[in-house]
């Protein structure tokens, strides 16, 4: 599985977890290009998962902001609706094509 943006691997995993309420493919954290995805400053605590961190992707120097996510604890409760633990799992938006 591969996370592209603008013609950039963001992240390239061997497979993905599928989270079921979201619909959404996350990837192991450590499959992300550290140097393509950097930590944002927007995090999303409204729901009931748990914080939600996004990321920001940098492609030849120019910043793109929340194109990704991760929650790094979410609930148990959220966890137990996914079917599967996506702590520290990497998530993107609909502008990253992820592709098999």
């Amino acid at each position: 599985m591969k996370a592209v943006f603008a013609g950039t691997v963001l992240a390239d995993a061997d497979e993905s977890q599928l989270v079921l309420f979201e619909g959404d493919h996350y990837f192991p954290a450590a499959t992300v290009h550290p140097a393509a995805l950097v930590q944002g400053t927007t995090i999303d605590a409204d729901d009931d998962r748990g914080p939600r961190q996004y990321l920001s992707a940098v492609i030849d120097g120019e910043k793109h902001d929340d194109v990704a996510w991760s929650y790094p604890e979410p609930s148990d409760a959220a966890i137990g609706r996914a079917g599967v633990d996506f702590t520290d799992f990497v998530a993107f938006g609909p502008e990253v094509e992820v592709r098999s």
